[in-house]
């Protein structure tokens, strides 16, 4: 019997407050920790020599957003950030409309969600509140998805181990996986959210739409694609290529 798919979708810049100290590490620390630390130590770095104008570039926020960015990255420098499981911290629309508080531990092991702070985790992981774009430009190291774009790779696809892998990134995300590279050793299925007339699809209806077709694969696997249906959405699966289609207008 085949393992059922892993899914790749992207956090949220919406995230909860609060938490709780670290306890065990995560799932992917053992691989990406390391290269966590160089992160961390290039943020320190860049926050502590740059001014208002550079904090606020980096780190993506303005005005309170801002202050209590700097504070949560102030905390994660010391190593006393709180945290929250992934699923329970990102709160957007994709989030919201997978709701993954419904959803067995088994399943919300198997959505892996890049980030510019961790590389990948895992939606049952624990994660701090951050403030941290892929495509962010961070000192000494670059942009982020180059950074992480080797090790990210190579992460899942230790973990898929020969599943399917779904992926649901926007291009932000999706710059730090090498896809042709994971599609050597797993099979990859792209998704796309496109309107009626063929045009890409954003906003927050096929935000919406992304959350509910993650939902509806980690339940039914990849055998429910074809009897997705949301508020008009539909989604059809030819070779490796899966389109979601919005209502027509």
């Amino acid at each position: 019997m085949a393992r059922p798919p892993l899914l790749l979708i992207p956090p949220s810049e919406g995230k909860a407050a609060g938490g709780r100290p670290l306890g065990r590490p995560d799932s992917f620390d053992a691989a990406l920790g390391a290269s966590r630390a160089v992160v961390l130590s290039e943020l320190a770095q860049v926050l502590g020599t740059g001014g208002p104008t550079q904090h606020s570039s980096v780190l993506g926020v303005r005005g309170d957003l801002l202050d209590r960015a700097l504070c949560n990255s102030a905390e994660l420098v010391a190593g006393t950030a709180r945290v929250l499981p992934a699923w329970k911290r990102y709160t957007g629309v994709v989030w919201a409309s997978l709701d993954p508080a419904t959803l067995s531990a088994a399943d919300r092991a198997r959505v892996l969600v890049p980030s510019g702070l961790y590389g990948v985790t895992t939606a049952a992981d624990p994660v701090a509140d951050y403030r941290l774009k892929m495509l962010v430009s961070l000192g000494r190291l670059g942009r982020l998805s180059t950074f992480w774009l080797p090790e990210v790779t190579a992460a899942i696809a230790r973990r898929a181990q020969g599943r399917v892998v779904v992926d649901l990134l926007p291009a932000e995300h999706a710059h730090a996986v090498d896809m042709v590279a994971l599609a050597g050793s797993t099979r990859v299925i792209r998704a796309q959210f496109i309107s009626a007339d063929g045009r890409r699809a954003v906003g927050h209806e096929a935000k919406s739409a992304k959350g509910r077709l993650a939902r509806t694969v980690l339940e039914g696997g990849l055998e429910a694609v074809g009897k997705f249906r949301f508020e008009g959405w539909r989604a059809t699966m030819e070779g490796d290529a899966l389109t979601v289609v919005a209502p027509s207008t």
